[in-house]
């Protein structure tokens, strides 16, 4: 496999799998954390899924400064290795249980992140600027992609077995570990990093880091905080009167209003030349903010699916096996677990004192009552994070394939263009949801619970779809930016993922407010159907500039 590639590339493969193995760990467990009733800080579904849509919006948000750090300043060597010492020691700090070590340990993964995940990336596309390998480079980024995603697909197993066997403590301490053994790999691979890990400096043209810090940075701080102050009307439904949910989600918009201006500007002040161009690219940023608000759903409100509504029994020789391995756990059956409400606890109050009664377990309070055990009996249900490890699966599976199709078409003359890709691949995502409304449906509105086959459906259609669109946005920022800002609108396609990852938080916090759960799915639908049909009403635009730039 490696034969032709730089003698770097096992160690970049290595390390970003490692990387991925943590973060994919800690982001399989997240949220089952915050709402254990018993070890973790029995948090409802609302709450959970504000605080995982505020944290993923801001990994996504921090590359962008990590990113412009290590060109002018630190080298990507240094950065990397920053970048994942600190998202280590904020995996292993999850697992003190304590709500301020929590959110220190998510702001170090948070910064972690931002120095890693892009200059890594970027180290290894230096290799491939070489005469001798420039003809590879498609190749050696498919290997890379595959690293992240065997990465993700194991970790969730590892997981399993640690919260399982030992408490979700060593869970996060085996992420932490993960991600150490990452930047042990990085390091062992240093003497083939020389002349490509060095910083570039401030190029002619660049905006200073200190105008990016004081009309980027700093209004966007100052937004956040009076987003943060500032209240709306207070309701039975609204107990914390924030104007948008919750104060969180309203520091990010207010946060991200002083950025959208700023790169509206970009474009209203570019050289007529580059017009067009950073036009297109804006378009697209703003289009793919709704895939990425119902793809992020993985963790949380599919993950919720995973655990509420899936049948998670194992029997016979699945059940000796995933016992064997610690995937599994065994829960006894009462009459009276089983509850008429969705949620682990409730929450009572007997005068100023506010009483959480927990009802554990709540797996059998949709269970077909012909299906339902013997009083006391036990059962086994396979681990709900396994359910995180279906869509990488479908990743390597489907990579080669999706490679092939198009290396087919390119052979023919026929290949789509960028834009076109990333239009069907919206197209393709709106038809995964689909399936999940099919789930519903088969499921009675949560009557009963159904097969993981639905889920294992839906992920590998959306698969697809992101397989159309994710590498072919990175793709089409670096063909369409001006030389100058190339970094600038790379941080704009981080921006869209992380507004994009924020609203995946505000459509899970509203799980629990839908009665008929198919109208969840309808809303996700109904967005990346708006979505399409927005990118395909653009694409005679898109298109043509493209022609213009004499780029496909």
């Amino acid at each position: 496999m490696w034969k032709n590639h730089p003698k770097a590339l096992p160690f970049l493969f290595l390390s970003e799998m490692w990387e991925r193995f943590g973060y994919y760990l800690m982001i399989g467990i997240f949220t089952l954390y915050l709402k254990d009733v018993e070890s973790g800080f029995a948090m409802t579904e609302k709450e959970a899924a504000d605080l995982y849509g505020t944290f993923i919006a801001l990994v996504f948000l921090t590359p962008f400064i990590g990113g412009l750090i290590a060109d002018r300043y630190w080298g990507y060597r240094k950065s990397i290795i920053i970048g994942g010492l600190l998202m280590g020691a904020g995996y292993v700090l999850m697992s003190v249980h304590n709500i301020t070590a929590l959110y220190v340990a998510m702001t170090l993964v948070i910064l972690g992140n931002g120095f890693f995940k892009p200059n890594i990336s970027t180290l290894l596309g230096n290799f491939y600027s070489q005469e001798k390998f420039k003809t590879k480079k498609d190749e050696g980024y498919n290997i890379f992609y595959m690293g992240i995603n065997v990465g993700a697909f194991i970790c969730n197993f590892f997981g399993a077995a640690l919260y399982i066997l030992l408490g979700w403590n060593f869970a996060f301490i085996a992420a932490g570990v993960g991600m150490f053994i990452g930047v042990i790999v990085f390091l062992l691979g240093t003497k083939h990093y020389v002349g490509f890990d060095q910083k570039k400096g401030v190029q002619e043209g660049d905006m200073s880091f200190g105008k990016i810090v004081m009309f980027i940075l700093v209004p966007s701080a100052v937004f956040g905080a009076i987003g943060w102050l500032i209240k709306g009307v207070e309701s039975a439904s609204n107990p914390n009167a924030a104007i948008f949910g919750s104060d969180s989600t309203d520091a990010f918009i207010f946060a991200c209003i002083p950025v959208v201006f700023f790169y509206a500007n970009i474009y209203f002040r570019a050289k007529s030349e580059h017009k067009r161009s950073i036009g297109a690219l804006l378009a697209i940023f703003s289009v793919v903010i709704l895939f990425w608000a119902v793809f992020k759903l993985n963790g949380s409100a599919l993950n919720t699916w995973a655990d509420r509504y899936t049948d998670r029994q194992v029997t016979g020789v699945s059940e000796d096996v995933f016992n064997g391995l610690y995937l599994a756990q065994e829960i006894e059956y009462k009459k009276d677990s089983v509850a008429a409400y969705d949620a682990a606890f409730r929450i009572q109050k007997e005068g100023d004192k506010v009483i959480k009664e927990v009802n554990y377990p709540i797996y059998f309070r949709n269970v077909a009552p012909e299906k339902l055990p013997e009083e006391k009996s036990k059962i086994s249900l396979w681990a709900t994070n396994l359910s995180q490890s279906i869509n990488p699966a479908w990743v390597i599976i489907f990579t080669p394939l999706v490679v092939a199709f198009f290396t087919f078409l390119r052979n023919r003359n026929k290949e789509p263009s960028t834009p076109t890709k990333i239009a069907f691949g919206l197209l393709i995502s709106a038809l995964s949801v689909l399936v999940m409304i099919a789930a519903v449906k088969a499921g009675g509105n949560g009557a009963e619970k159904v097969s993981v086959w639905w889920l294992v459906a839906n992920y590998g259609i959306i698969t697809i779809g992101e397989l159309f669109l994710s590498p072919m946005g990175l793709s089409v920022v670096s063909k369409l930016s001006p030389a100058n800002i190339t970094s600038l609108m790379m941080g704009g396609w981080f921006l869209s993922t992380s507004i994009g990852n924020k609203m995946s938080g505000v459509l899970a916090s509203l799980w629990d407010t839908y009665d008929d759960k198919s109208n969840f799915f309808w809303i996700n639908f109904g967005l990346l159907m708006f979505a399409t049909l927005l990118m395909f009403a653009l694409l005679k635009y898109l298109n043509k500039v493209m022609r213009e730039n004499n780029i496909h």
